[in-house]
């Protein structure tokens, strides 16, 4: 009977160490299934090596690592990058040295390339970086260099894109950020704009001087013709107003004549209605003759029957004593 259970006793710890080991062997196998699940996510890559050798690249999404035989060689970022470069010291043609800092803009587009066609490419953009500026400054004067950014740019853009192109990077853009020149340099720019800047002034000033004379000639030339115009109208208007009082006046002693002639005519006619005798006619003859007389005329013309009209008043006076 003791016998019997100390072998029952036995074989149960033997069991129970068994079910330790198990335990502890799934729990190993547990650890390592899910350290070799990789999740990339996006615009980023990892380059795996097999037993030391390229194998795949991963994408965006959920991988499986093969243990203690897969490793991931390189993590990539796709998105495109920036590097920085401290300034550099160039000198142009005419031998001003000066500094220029830069800025390069790339992205990786080949992963393999990447991860082995350099083992540090972005220290060898920048020495790149630097000896190209050099080679295109040493070609430029100081007044090309500080007005001829964008054609730098696009030289140094393509010279170093094509350099690059081997490691799987692709240059999208290089910025030179500063341009630093020598301080006196520096001090002879400032007094050349300065003096730009008052002769643009002057140029404006006389430019809103004259604007401002030609707009007040203009403004004279205007009031002047208003002015003549108004006389012209006054002067038309003045015209009209003395021909219509004259056509008034000449219309007034046309009636005035017409007036004068009818009562003349009137007169006339009844005087000869009243027959008047000889007597009475010679009498108004010389009435008229005496107001002829008393005029300033120098001339005065005799009826030729004047004697018999003498007569006639001393008859006339004879009658007149014995009434």
């Amino acid at each position: 009977m003791k016998l019997s259970y100390v072998v029952a006793a036995a074989t149960a710890s033997q069991f129970n160490g068994g079910y330790i080991v198990l335990a502890v062997v799934a729990a190993i196998l547990f650890v390592i299934i899910i350290s070799n699940i990789k999740i990339v996510p996006q615009a980023r890559a990892c380059v795996i090596e097999r037993l030391g050798r390229y194998y795949t690249t991963w994408e965006t999404g959920i991988h499986f690592k093969v243990p203690f035989i897969d490793r991931i060689a390189k993590n990539v970022v796709l998105m495109e990058q920036v590097a920085d470069f401290p300034p550099q010291p160039v000198i142009t043609k005419d031998n001003v040295r000066m500094q220029i800092d830069t800025v390069v803009f790339y992205q990786i587009t080949d992963c393999k390339l990447y991860a082995y066609g350099h083992i540090n490419p972005i220290a060898a953009i920048e020495n790149l970086t630097s000896t190209t500026l050099r080679n295109i400054i040493g070609e430029l004067d100081l007044d090309a260099t500080l007005t001829s950014r964008d054609l730098i740019n696009t030289k140094m853009r393509s010279i170093l894109d094509e350099v690059t192109d081997p490691w799987g990077i692709k240059v999208n853009r290089v910025e030179l950020k500063n341009i630093i020149p020598p301080k006196e340099i520096q001090e002879a720019m400032e007094k050349q704009m300065k003096a730009e800047r008052e002769r643009r002034e002057a140029i404006l000033k006389a430019e809103g001087e004259k604007k401002s004379a030609i707009l007040v000639a203009e403004g004279r030339k205007e009031s002047m013709i208003l002015e003549a115009e108004a006389e012209k109208q006054a002067a038309i208007l003045r015209a009209e107003a003395a021909k219509e009082a004259r056509i008034r006046e000449a219309e007034g002693e046309a009636a005035a004549i017409i007036k004068v002639q009818s009562a003349i005519a009137d007169g006339i006619r009844m005087i000869n209605e009243a027959a008047p005798g000889q007597g009475v006619i010679a009498m108004k003859s010389l009435e008229a003759l005496e107001k002829v007389a008393d005029g300033k005329a120098t001339k005065i013309i005799i009826p030729s029957d004047i004697q018999s009209l003498a007569g006639l008043a001393v008859s006339a006076s004879e009658l007149m004593k014995k009434d």
